[in-house]
């Protein structure tokens, strides 16, 4: 994955994870609050129905009190009468009051007239609960709530329905009302719906927010990305040049030294061949002296080729160290500049990464070009040390100084300062620069990364 895509990935997949994580947490929030909320609407509304039916149970007993009181066992006006107080005892379409015996037989349904006189004892519901029994158990056991399945007359299809008795024991009669649930169950679904209404709108606005954000995001990266990748192109294009300017410029300056050094050298080389051949053959004295000018001549283009050789890679320094390797550069300097230079390397521990000491090399090397050519400075002061592991390099002289802004931006002055502090950054070091109108001083730092590993380093020594 190429580091755009990796960019934008950093930068979306969090987003998306939370916006997702969020939503997910609101709608299990949502969910668990409007279940308990309906539970608890479910729970009251049958509550309600419970008491519903215990007051009505409660007027049918008060009803049928002084006759059923004032009544013997075997009384059978007073039963009749009772149980016609019963049938006419009818609220709504689905209210009424059912009478059985305790061995059930059913006495009064004001429903279902055909239960009347037979016996039920046997009736399941669907569920497979023995209804009749179950009211006389409850009865017997001093009244209570019963839930079972039984056919709503106004509709004429089965629904859940929620019965309180109690026993008349002097007759050995169940006496009980009911309530149907099936409204208390709509209006729980109703809620229900109502609630999967609300997660699908939470889900919905959820997406209008969190589409958009996360579409101006990648939009935004993107933008980002191709604004970076641009200005990365233009500086690719700008040390691609430079590197080309830099390859031409050094190719010019050897062609020159080529040229006016060693090839003049070894014309006068090839002149004084010349002229001694001729002395030889006519037997001239002066053959001999001319032999040890051009041997000189030779000497010369000799000493140029390896300060050439010397000025692209210099052995001592893979040879013997950065140390040995800027002592020489400094001598070598001195004596061709006639600049005083000077070198202190107390407490500098050469544990550098062959690479770096190259870098600092070069930079020290670019440093010694700059001075030579444009300070006019007259001493020179190199100094080499190591702070907690860390090389670090300064390099002063007492010459006029220059603008180091115009000297990082222009492309014209060869490696330059940019070109010695992208050295540094290779090796995520810094290059500083002081430069006054009496000197200049230029620090190079290096961090422990560009030291080599400690096995190497014992191996080494």
């Amino acid at each position: 994955m190429t580091l755009r895509y990796q960019i934008i990935a950093l930068a979306i997949v969090p987003l998306m994870i939370a916006i997702l994580a969020i939503t997910t947490f609101i709608t299990w929030q949502s969910a668990n609050l409007a279940k308990n909320n309906i539970d608890t609407f479910e729970q009251n509304m049958l509550k309600a129905k419970e008491a519903e039916i215990l007051n009505l149970t409660n007027l049918a007993l008060s009803a049928i009190d002084t006759t059923y009181r004032d009544a013997g066992p075997g009384d059978q006006a007073a039963k009749d009468k009772v149980a016609a107080i019963l049938t006419s005892l009818d609220y709504g379409k689905d209210g009424y009051f059912f009478v059985y015996d305790y061995d059930g037989n059913n006495i009064v349904h004001p429903r279902q007239s055909f239960r009347h006189g037979r016996n039920w004892l046997g009736l399941t519901d669907p569920d497979g609960d023995k209804v009749i029994a179950e009211l006389i158990a409850t009865a017997k056991s001093g009244g209570g709530l019963h839930r079972y399945k039984w056919q709503k007359p106004s509709t004429g299809r089965i629904a859940d329905k929620l019965s309180f008795v109690v026993g008349l024991d002097k007759w050995n009669w169940v006496v009980g009302t009911g309530v149907y649930l099936d409204d208390v169950f709509a209006q729980t679904a109703a809620a229900n719906a109502s609630m999967r209404t609300n997660i699908k709108n939470t889900f919905v606005i959820v997406a209008l927010v969190a589409v958009p954000a996360v579409l101006v995001v990648f939009t935004t990266c993107m933008l980002l990305t191709f604004h970076e990748r641009r200005i990365a192109d233009g500086r690719l294009k700008q040390l691609t040049q430079r590197v080309i300017d830099t390859q031409e410029e050094e190719r010019s300056r050897l062609a020159r030294e080529l040229h006016d050094g060693i090839s003049q050298n070894l014309v006068g080389v090839r002149y004084a061949m010349d002229l001694a051949g001729r002395q030889v053959r006519n037997h001239v004295d002066d053959a001999a002296l001319t032999i040890e000018r051009g041997v000189e001549a030779l000497n010369g283009a000799i000493k140029e080729i390896r300060r050439l050789s010397h000025d692209l890679r210099p052995r001592v320094l893979d040879d013997l160290g950065l140390t040995a390797a800027l002592k020489a550069l400094c001598n070598n300097f001195a004596e061709r500049t006639g600049i005083e230079t000077e070198i202190e390397s107390s407490g500098f521990t050469d544990s550098l990464q062959p690479a770096a000491s190259t870098a600092l090399y070069r930079v020290a090397q670019e440093a010694f070009n700059n001075v030579e050519r444009h300070s006019g400075a007259t001493h020179l002061a190199v100094r080499l040390w190591s702070d907690g592991g860390r090389a670090r390099m300064t390099i002063s002289d007492n010459g006029t100084g220059f603008d180091s802004s115009k000297d990082s931006s222009s492309s014209k002055t060869g490696l330059g300062l940019r070109n010695m502090q992208e050295r540094m950054a290779h090796f995520r070091g810094l290059l500083l620069l002081d430069s006054l109108p009496t000197g200049t001083t230029l620090t190079a730092m290096l961090p422990k990364s560009a030291n080599m590993p400690a096995r190497e380093q014992v191996v080494a020594a």
